[in-house]
This record gives structure tokens, sequence and C-alpha cells, in this order.
């Protein structure tokens, strides 16, 4: 109902005002008391011997925490000045609201920081919730859930304006070619018409199984370390009864448009120039799931300028880069969202409807981003290089340390059935010379196989999958003279393979089985 311009004003004034004064109070450690203080000043248009006039009408502005919240951006290394700068120096952009919830969002214009209006209940509850969440980040600053950096409220003409100050998930430097809201839901989970009208829509569930059918495909470190620092988060809101919160999923694609991205890069690089380069620690996508200790050098020299972005590819094989963060975390399963639950339950399937259980609700959100959006690389067969070498040798001397520990009567039951097929030498010599088969050299394991054979070894027959038997079936039918008991290599003689399979086994079993000797 007021003008977004006069909100716009009134929050660059506040802040200002609340922030600059606040320098004045001297270092101490958070006390429990801080989470509960509220400061309020009254900012007349004409201004008064505190506050400056301007064209505004007259507000008052109150600030929840403002001790508490100094520590948060003292954590995440904002410094009061940069602070200030970033939302007060230049007007505030306001954005277009994907969500139902009807808050204004602004975002600022070195795009660090988004403001946005919540209701009542939502900052009662972020209140409520800062003793906690002042534990959590204190264990861990790397995380996705949305880093709160002030809590404030307008009051002007009667009305309460309550605005929340957060970390920009998405930047607005790198074009975002899809953007999708994901709650691992099903029920109504599809962009409404208009939403798909719009320049920049934001996606549902549905849509990104129809679009990205295949997930999105990551390293195994990256996946891993991802899949952590949701499971991580998942848990937190869940200790919370926080439930009904979402991925927000930006897609960059690599690939597409690169002249468009250079342009966007030197544009970014100017706005880092003009910003003397202050940058929000753990604030991007890459620093949030990344251990401590590491950096984002790798990834950065592979594209430009990532922004903080997280390397993936698409089934296409499309080069993407991806940023997300957990939002609308301010919802708490209180009696609404119960009654909300019971008749969604009654009318459709209570396991699909969104609103949920909050540790049903962790369970499906985790269980759909591992399964359906997040995917693992296979791990490719490497280019021969020291590193595996080395990998080779260190595999070479587990499976030493393994087989030592197995039995002793394993061991002679294995070597009389070994004796009645032919010495390795021979069974080299054969497959090597007289069938001429040069490419069973070749063909050794990949590394991937390797490791999974080495934790493996303890146990005396190894069960292989459709993929494997196939290509074990190719190679040993194509050399005729075998006999029931065939070896290929592993690099370096470091494992030999022993297929023995009877007509018998192989009607019973569709998997074949390998004996491993070494």
């Amino acid at each position: 109902q007021t003008a977004s311009s006069a909100i716009k004003g009134a929050i660059q004034l506040g802040i200002g005002y609340t922030v600059g004064s606040l320098t004045s109070k001297p270092d101490r450690d958070v006390l429990m008391q801080d989470f509960y203080v509220v400061e309020s000043v009254f900012l007349p248009s004409e201004g008064s011997n505190l506050t400056p006039a301007h064209h505004y009408p007259d507000f008052r502005f109150k600030t929840y925490a403002p001790l508490a919240f100094r520590y948060f951006r003292e954590l995440f290394g904002i410094k009061p000045d940069d602070y200030l700068y970033s939302i007060c120096s230049e007007p505030l952009i306001e954005l277009s609201n994907p969500g139902a919830s009807g808050s204004l969002f602004f975002v600022t214009s070195g795009d660090e920081f988004i403001i946005k209006t919540v209701q009542h209940k939502e900052a009662e509850f972020l209140q409520k919730l800062l003793p906690g969440y002042y534990m959590n980040l204190n264990q861990n600053p790397r995380t996705l859930l949305p880093k709160f950096y002030g809590l404030y409220c307008v009051q002007s003409g009667g009305i309460n304006i309550r605005i929340v100050v957060m970390n920009n998930v998405l930047p607005r430097a790198l074009k975002m070619h899809f953007t999708y809201d994901l709650k691992g839901s099903t029920y109504k989970r599809r962009a409404s018409r208009k939403e798909r009208e719009k320049s920049n829509p934001t996606f549902k569930d549905l849509d990104f199984l129809q679009d990205m059918h295949e997930g999105l495909y990551f390293d195994s470190e990256t996946h891993s370390a991802l899949m952590k620092t949701l499971q991580r988060d998942c848990r937190v809101l869940e200790s919370f009864k926080i439930m009904d919160y979402s991925l927000l999923l930006g897609i960059h694609i690599l690939n597409s448009n690169m002249k468009e991205k250079g342009g966007e890069c030197s544009r970014s690089a100017s706005d880092a120039k003009r910003h003397g380069g202050q940058k929000v620690l753990y604030s991007t996508a890459m620093e949030s799931i990344q251990g401590p200790g590491k950096s984002g050098d790798s990834v950065t020299a592979e594209a430009t300028n990532t922004m903080g972005g997280i390397p993936a590819k698409s089934h296409k094989g499309e080069k993407l880069l991806l940023f997300m963060g957990i939002i609308d975390i301010l919802q708490s399963y209180r009696l609404m969202k119960k009654l909300e639950h019971s008749w969604k339950a009654l009318v459709y399937d209570g396991d699909t409807v969104s609103v949920h259980r909050p540790n049903f609700y962790a369970d499906r959100f985790l269980k759909f981003m591992n399964a359906r959006v997040f995917k693992k690389v296979q791990a490719l067969k490497p280019s021969p290089s020291k590193k595996r070498c080395n990998s080779i040798t260190a595999l070479k001397a587990a499976s030493q340390e393994i087989v030592s520990a197995v039995s002793q009567e394993w061991k002679d039951e294995k070597h009389g059935i070994l004796a009645e097929g032919q010495s390795y030498a021979s069974l080299d010599e054969e497959a090597l010379g007289s069938h001429h088969r040069p490419d069973l050299v070749p063909s050794t394991p990949s590394l991937f196989e390797a490791a999974s054979l080495a934790t493996t070894l303890s146990s005396s027959s190894l069960n292989v999958d459709e993929h494997c038997q196939r290509d074990q079936s190719t190679l040993y039918s194509s050399s005729k003279g075998l006999p029931s008991s065939s070896t290929f290599t592993l690099g370096d003689s470091a494992i030999f393979l022993t297929s023995e399979q009877s007509t018998l086994e192989m009607e019973n079993d569709n998997a074949s089985v390998l004996d491993v000797y070494l």
C-alpha cells in the first residue's frame, strides 16, 4: 500500500542511522538477552538533532537484536562501512516476486544483498530462531541456509513493514537461463501460465523433471560436498520444526552465447572495481559447500569469471554453472500448517503435498535432491600418468595386506582348483602368444574398477553386474582355445582375475562369479 520509493528511502535512511550508531558500542560477546533487544528511533521528515531531514513521510525505524546481527555480519566478513555502502550509496532495485507470499524484494546495486519484506509471524519466528541460528553458524558458517544480516521494521502511517536483509543467491551479472524453486513435492508443483510469460520465469519441481529428466551431473567430490551440506542443513531445519522451504536453483549455461557471457563478465568486473572488490565470506554457492581450507581456484581457472557458481554438466553434455540456496525457512509447522496438511491429505495423496511434518519433509526433500536433481558422474577411464602408476603400487600394497588376512583354508581350497587349470604364465602365454590377442593387455580395468576391486578382495568371490558380464563374456568367448579358467592382467601384473563358470551356474544365475587370486 505504501509507495515502494518511500519504502526504499526509509530502509536506506533507517539502516544508515542504526548501523552508524552501532559503531559507538564496544565489541563484546553476544549474550542471551541480546537476541531479544529491540531498538527504536523516530525519523521526522524535518529532521532532528540526531536524525537527518528527508523527503518521505515521518516514520519510526526499529532494529531487532542489533548486537547479534552485528556479530553475524562480522562472521561473514562484512565490515560496517561496506554494509552501509552496499545498501545506502545507490537506490535499491526492486525485483519481481515469483512467490505466493506477496513479499516485496529489493536488491542492492552491488548485487550482494537482498532485502525482503516479511510478515509479522515470520519476523517473530526469526527472532525466536536467532539463538539456535547463532549456535549453528558458529559450528558451521558454510551452509546453504539463508544468511541473515539484519531484521528491521519501518512504521509509517499506522503500517508496519518488516524487512530482513539476506545474502543474494542469484547474481544478476550472470544471466540465469533456468531458475527453479524445488521442494521435492509433486502436488501442483508446476509454474503457472502467468509465471511462464515472464522474461525470467521461476519453474518448479514438475517442470524440472520434464526439462532436466536426467538430472545435473557433478564430479564425485563436489557431489558429496553438496549432499553433505544439504543433509546437515535439513537436519538443522528439522530440529527447529521448520518445513515448506525450497531450494532456489539458478542454472547458467556456459556453452551458450559466449559473446553475451564475455560482455557480462566485463560488466561484473567493472562492478567489482567500482565497489572496491568487497566480497562477503561464504556467500557464493561454491564456498557454501566446500570444506574449510579449500579454494575455488581450480574452478575459476576453467572459466574467466564463475561468480562462485558450482560447475556441473547437463544430460546433453552442456557445461553449467549452478547457483543455489535454501530459501523460505521462516515457516514453522504450527496449527495453520497442520490444518492445511490435514485437509489437503484428505483430498489428495498426503505424501505428495508440500506441507508436511518437518522430519518427513526433510527426508523427502533430500531424497528428491539425491535421486532426481543432483547426480554423480561415473568415473571415466583416466589417461596413463604418474598418478595412475602411484595408485597401482598403492593398490598392490593394499591388496597384499588384505590377502595376508585371508585364512589358510581358503587358500588351500582355491589352490586345488587352480592346479586343475593352467598356470598363470602359460595362460598369459596362450592369451598373448598363440592366439595373437594383444588387445587383452590394453583392456585393463579403469582405476575406478581397480579401486572397487581392492576394497572387495577380502571376499572370496565378486558378483559382476550385467554391463561387466557382457564385457567379460565377449572377452572370453573370443579366445576359443582358453579353458573354463581364464585370466587378464591389471596394470603391471598387480591382480589376476580368473573366471570359472560352469554351465549350470550360468543357467541358474544371471551374474557370473569371478574368483580373485593374487
